[in-house]
């Protein structure tokens, strides 16, 4: 064995000379790996991070499964109510008997409405939030001013307004904004509510940020002429992202036959059927890569067992066997991968890493629902890509070691 690292030892000191026919080919191959570890590592950083910085936010924006009373013709907006004395709702451990899978429950209410002012107007959804609405992720959307208010006794007039809506109806925080919501009837004069913007976010969700503002839950429950045990549909926060769907499922089961569920996945099928294109795209980049990095590496392990015939014919003249030798060029071809591998996540962790705190690269949200590439970066996947391309290109690497056995011990000493 230490005859053997000995030998491939000086295979790798000798290839790196500039007068050996390998030299320049085993270069272009430790090149080739660490191109294609830059390009898998920001394949999959950037790709699972999109794709995790979008469900985050929709989650934030929506919860991961609402519960709602059930209607075959469900819309955005509250039409039946549903009550808050239900048991699920006022017991925090109902829904984890087990394990904590649920971490928060809050009642809404959506309305639709119209903001109108001077010059122009914009239909609206108005969501009404209460004490228990967790703001922690509209603290991270806030572009100017606060948060409202809305745990005080009496009802709050303070309304926290996207900056879609804020720049087409030209206001700003601190001014009154005349809001318009439709009787049942929608017949009678609608109901006018002045609310006072006190806030301005940007979650880069577009299709949240150009209908939806906050207000005080009990407004809505005032002009539905609804009780103060009565809500439109509840948010429920999971514990895991990953567990959704076997959570929603449990979520379904254990609510009452009145009740329906869905989670966001059902809710934007289209969003999360777009992240297994991203997914498909990560496959597509890692095989390319990896079939790329691991010709070339047959390749130069094809010239040095050329380059080497005449040591391979002595080594067998010296009664070493055909996979001792094999081993020599495997061991070398190991060193070379892990050459390209260093050099590949030295340079993708730094071009990572410029992005993930200085953020260059921007994207347009009312596309891809964030303002810059996200990025990813967990050291789990990262030894494993690393083991991985390792263990497949040595794989690669065993059939073309075989032309070993072939080279006679004679004609080998003979071989110029």
């Amino acid at each position: 064995m230490n005859l053997e690292f000995f030998i491939a030892n000086r295979l790798v000191r000798d290839s790196g000379n500039k007068s050996n026919i390998s030299s320049p080919i085993i270069k272009i191959a430790i090149s080739a790996i660490a191109l294609g570890v830059v390009m898998i590592l920001i394949a999959i950083a950037t790709g699972r991070g999109l794709q995790e910085r979008i469900r985050q936010k929709i989650a934030s924006l929506n919860g991961h499964i609402q519960i709602f009373n059930y209607d075959t013709n469900r819309s955005e907006v509250s039409i039946i109510p549903i009550s808050t004395e239900e048991d699920f709702y006022r017991d925090p451990h109902f829904f984890n008997q087990e394990e904590k899978k649920v971490l928060h429950i809050q009642s809404v209410i959506t309305k639709g409405g119209i903001i109108r002012t001077e010059k122009t107007f914009e239909g609206i959804i108005a969501k009404g939030v209460g004490k228990d609405f967790d703001w922690q992720y509209m603290k991270e959307y806030l572009k100017k001013g606060k948060l409202p208010n809305f745990s005080l006794d009496t009802i709050s007039n303070e309304v926290l307004i996207s900056e879609y809506l804020a720049n087409r109806l030209e206001l700003s925080v601190g001014d009154i904004c005349n809001t318009f919501f439709l009787r049942e009837d929608n017949i009678s004069i609608p109901n006018q509510r002045n609310f006072r913007i006190v806030g301005i976010y940007s979650s880069g969700f577009q299709q949240f940020d150009e209908t939806y503002i906050l207000v005080d839950i009990r407004q809505l429950q005032k002009i539905n002429k609804w009780t103060s045990n009565q809500t439109g549909l509840f948010e429920v926060f999971i514990k895991d992202f990953d567990q959704m769907s076997s959570v929603g499922e449990y979520v379904y089961n254990h609510i009452p036959a009145e009740y329906d569920s869905q989670t966001i996945a059902q809710k934007y099928p289209t969003i999360f059927d777009w992240f297994h294109t991203f997914d498909l795209n990560i496959i597509i980049i890692i095989s390319i890569m990896v079939i790329v990095g691991g010709v070339n590496m047959i390749t130069a392990i094809l010239v040095l067992i050329l380059e080497r015939t005449p040591m391979i014919g002595i080594l067998k003249a010296l009664g070493a066997t055909n996979w001792n030798i094999r081993k020599i060029f495997l061991y070398n071809a190991a060193y070379l991968i892990g050459l390209g591998l260093f050099w590949g996540n030295i340079i993708g962790m730094v071009l990572l890493l410029i992005q993930y705190y200085f953020s260059p690269l921007k994207l347009d949200p009312s596309i891809y629902y964030v303002s810059e590439v996200p990025i990813y970066l967990h050291v789990s996947y990262v030894v494993v890509l690393n083991i991985g391309i390792l263990v497949i290109c040595l794989l690669m690497l065993l059939i073309p070691s075989y032309i070993v056995s072939k080279i006679s011990p004679i004609k080998a000493m003979k071989f110029e």
